[in-house]
């Protein structure tokens, strides 16, 4: 088997309204492979840092925190070799390929005010399936987003099961709450779907609409894969949560050989606003609060949230430590 070598590197294209080419299935014999490898060059920013005190729910929510009244969500997970964790890599301009079934609805879960996973892939129409874990009430909103305006998707609020125990919140029993049925509904091209909860602007979540089963989301040391494909020639796109657009290359595919590339995102913006910036002064101290007669035990266990990706299937741990 022989291999070809690329390197793509360019400043992000600000796209995301796209024309959906039709698709048809078909029995791919001697199909071509993409494999590689998404890094970040530069400076990787700081993780995105929200107080605790200004969202409800401090006492159990607080449980992945600093210990000192934050929570950080870290949206680059970056390995030593500047491999780069969740980003979804998608081929572009395939009109025809190996079976894109659905393997059943969009599953997002919420554990100890999480949402998992971090970014998820999705059909335009597909089943949307979400549920509480948490024995405290969440607000689902879901956007879907474009540099020419977002729109809401939906909005509702995400209900607990009404059996967790009564005031043994800091014990964190998960118990299933009824789940949340909808669709995904993209209009207008949008592609990007963002979710958060309404009522702990910490809980966030991202999504990435496919026309075609050529798409895989990046390993911790930022490794794609993309078997099957016919030979032709396609775009190859790339996506981060946090980098707010795609990169775009041409690529060959050739029957029974591997295309081998290399994509790099560069100098990501630090992109923390004043109010969810850590403070050593932070002015909710332990005199403020015990004044106002607000004293938080929070019970940390861990830092930050380990941004988990929902790969080919896979089941994410939620609650996964740093």
């Amino acid at each position: 088997m022989r291999f070809a070598f690329g390197f793509f590197t360019i400043a992000l294209i600000i796209s995301f309204a796209t024309p959906v080419l039709a698709y048809t299935e078909i029995t791919v014999s001697n199909g071509g492979t993409i494999t590689g490898k998404v890094t970040l060059s530069g400076k990787e920013p700081p993780a995105l840092a929200y107080s605790l005190i200004t969202n409800p729910d401090t006492d159990f929510c607080g449980r992945i925190s600093t210990g000192t009244g934050w929570r950080l969500v870290d949206e680059f997970q970056v390995s030593p070799e500047g491999g780069l964790q969740n980003t979804v890599v998608f081929l572009e301009g395939i009109s025809q390929g190996k079976p894109f079934t659905e393997k059943g609805p969009v599953k997002v879960t919420v554990e100890d005010c999480l949402f998992a996973p971090w970014v998820s892939v999705v059909k335009d129409q597909q089943p949307l399936h979400i549920v509480n874990m948490d024995p405290i009430i969440h607000d689902v909103q879901i956007y879907e987003t474009a540099p020419f305006g977002s729109k809401v998707m939906l909005h509702r609020p995400l209900r607990l099961n009404p059996f967790h125990p009564k005031n043994r919140i800091k014990d964190h029993q998960h118990k299933p709450g009824e789940a949340m049925l909808d669709t995904v509904q993209f209009s207008q091209g949008r592609r990007i779907l963002y979710l958060e909860c309404g009522f702990h602007t910490y809980m966030q979540s991202w999504g990435v609409r496919v026309d075609n089963p050529y798409y895989a989301i990046t390993d911790k040391e930022g490794n794609f894969t993309l078997p099957d494909i016919p030979e032709g020639a396609y775009s190859l796109v790339a996506w981060h949560a946090g980098m707010g657009g795609f990169l775009n290359m041409k690529v060959v595919v050739l029957a029974n050989e591997t295309m081998k590339t290399k994509i790099e995102f560069q100098d990501p913006i630090d992109r923390r606003m004043a109010h969810n910036t850590m403070s050593p002064n932070y002015r909710y101290g332990t005199e403020v609060l015990e004044k106002e007669g607000a004293v938080y035990d929070i019970q940390t266990t861990h830092e930050t949230q380990d941004i988990q990706s929902n790969q080919h299937g896979g089941s994410p741990d939620p609650h996964s430590n740093h």
